[in-house]
């Protein structure tokens, strides 16, 4: 065994790793990565782009005018920072639009509750509201052991316990799983309304909204609503001294047809194998109660900034650079199934893809999915970007990034560079996602990662991709 020491830690490397770390960067492509490095720690264009898609587009819910807005904005700042070739590829999508709300508890006495209509949701009755006691659960899985029929005339509250913070964000989908399959149960016991503790690690009156699960297409008949943490506290408060509570909820929300979407592909061609890509990319939409700045303008601005740098080198990398700001990611991954499906015939072209999609504060590590031939080059990209503070996680950790899930179901080799989620459920898909959340010198960290990363994938003669990729998807 031997040891290296890397910003401070000791870290073992054994026989077969060291020989894969054989692999040499050439010394002027790890000098210009180097550059690179440096030149984006002191730019702010990252955090210029966050602040003009917030403030100029603002919320963007997937669907709406707004998102459509925010398409012709990211087609003109592709254009405006030189991109080879700058496109918008269209899909069409259901949208479902929040409306108004009021959750009020109005017994044992009345109290105003701070709740959002979770995607999916359906309407209370039109001429009305419903009124009705609540039936308290635990958690999921006591709703989910109920009988049919069981709460008929009533509204049922899911509590649970708050997510807690992680550097990972690894409580997310446990906690999850109320918010995207509570509505089935309520519905299948007959309850007139569903009402969850929303999921995020928080203890701030801002609920978190999301997407429920459909079930074989079908999405709930009845209101369903998460409420804040302090909210959920409060009625379990008042549960466990055995008092009876009622609420009364009115909602609008509901589907409202077809609309067209679609994803803003912005390439840098490369000079030497233009066919091949290197897709990076954040996803363009957001929820529609704060500005989307941390989910996921920044990872927008992160992906974008970092390609801009390389356009600015005096010759375009070998392969080409693909930023794609993705549609529809909150509602079911929309624009990344569309990309997809429109790329089928092209998808073993691209030979690495990547998604900034977890916020806007520091990258901490490094993991890929690549190719034997892949993972040591993988390693040197490491070695560059390790002053950044970032270690090399595993070299067989499938991912990439939400939006990436189709392509690398389909074969395509994937790389991470993980951020710290410590805070991130605290802002996820609540109001409180707003630009003044981002710290500039954080979101430069991520650019200067990620230009390494995506520069060298891009100019070196290695291939990324296994030998039965190609088949993968057959």
């Amino acid at each position: 065994m031997k040891s290296i020491i890397a910003l401070g830690m000791t870290v073992f490397l054994s026989a077969e790793t060291l020989a894969q770390a054989s692999f040499e960067l050439p010394a002027d492509k790890a000098a210009t990565a180097q550059g690179l490095v440096e030149t984006a720690l002191e730019s702010d264009l990252a955090y210029e782009i966050v602040e003009s898609l917030t403030t100029q587009v603002g919320p963007r819910l997937a669907g709406s005018e707004a998102e459509a807005r925010g398409r012709a904005w990211g087609e003109a700042l592709g254009r405006e920072l030189g991109f080879d070739r700058v496109s918008i590829e269209e899909f069409t999508m259901p949208y479902w639009e929040r409306g108004e709300m009021e959750i009020v508890m109005t017994a044992p006495y009345e109290q105003a509750l701070y709740g959002s209509a979770l995607g999916g949701s359906g309407r209370s009755p039109r001429l009305g509201a419903v009124n009705a006691e609540i039936v308290y659960f635990r958690n999921i899985d006591a709703l989910t052991a109920i009988e049919d029929g069981a709460l008929d005339g009533k509204i049922a509250f899911v509590d649970g316990d708050p997510m807690v913070a992680s550097q990972t964000g690894a409580g997310y989908g446990p906690s999850n799983q109320r918010r995207r399959i509570g509505w089935q149960h309520a519905e299948r016991g007959g309850a007139d309304a569903l009402v969850v503790r929303s999921v995020g690690s928080d203890s701030h009156r801002m609920p978190h909204t999301g997407m429920m699960s459909s079930m074989d297409g079908e999405w709930a008949d009845i209101p369903v609503i998460a409420i804040s943490n302090p909210d959920a506290d409060h009625l379990r408060r008042l549960h466990n001294s055995g008092q009876d509570i009622e609420m009364r909820i009115r909602s609008t929300a509901g589907w409202r047809g077809e609309v067209s979407s679609g994803n803003v592909v912005l390439d840098l061609i490369g000079r030497e194998n233009p066919e091949e890509i290197v897709l990076i990319g954040g996803h363009l939409d957001s929820w529609d109660q704060g500005t989307g700045a941390v989910d996921d303008g920044a990872g927008v601005a992160i992906t974008t900034a970092a390609a801009a740098l390389i356009a600015q080198l005096p010759e375009r990398p070998r392969r080409t650079i693909r930023v794609v700001m993705f549609g529809a990611e909150e509602v079911g991954l929309l624009g990344a199934r569309a990309y997809a499906e429109q790329h089928a015939d092209e998808v073993d072209n691209h030979v690495l893809a990547t998604e900034s999609d977890f916020g806007a504060r520091s990258i901490w590590q490094l993991v890929s999915n690549v190719s034997e031939e892949g993972t040591p080059a993988i390693d040197a990209v490491g070695g560059i970007i390790g002053p950044l503070g970032i270690i090399r996680g595993g070299s067989d950790v499938p991912g990439g990034g939400p939006d990436i899930i189709p392509l690398a179901m389909m074969g395509v080799p994937t790389v991470r560079l993980n951020q710290d989620g410590t805070d991130y459920f605290d802002l996820h898909h609540t109001p409180d996602d707003t630009l003044d959340k981002i710290d500039p010198d954080e979101l430069a960290q991520n650019v200067a990662a990620y230009a390494a990363l995506v520069y060298l994938a891009a100019e070196l003669d290695v291939d990324f991709r296994t030998r039965d990729s190609a088949s993968a998807d057959e």
